[in-house]
């Protein structure tokens, strides 16, 4: 498939950080349909779901179990507090 085609499909990257890793890593990715389903399960889990196309264009140059590269460490610290910030206004 081009790369041009691919890229007007939606995209989805699911990160997790474990106790032992140094960096969120990438376990899920994918385009159009399989994406629509990571985003789908995602909230299903209770999991916040944000949408920044231009940093999910650079996660999806990583491969399946990579950790996230120092130069997105402070974008992904960003997300972080963001999702921290919802999280404890839902619980008010």
């Amino acid at each position: 498939m081009s790369d041009q085609r691919r890229d007007s499909r939606r995209q989805a990257v699911a990160l997790a950080y474990g106790e032992r890793d140094n960096a969120p890593r990438v376990v899920a990715q994918g385009y159009g349909e399989l994406a629509e389903r990571i985003v789908e399960e995602a909230r299903r889990q209770g999991v916040y779901v944000h949408d920044a196309p231009e940093l999910v264009g650079l996660l999806m140059q990583l491969d399946l179990d990579e950790e996230v590269p120092p130069r997105l460490y402070q974008v992904i610290a960003e997300l972080l507090v963001w999702v921290r910030e919802i999280s404890s206004a839902e619980s008010r």
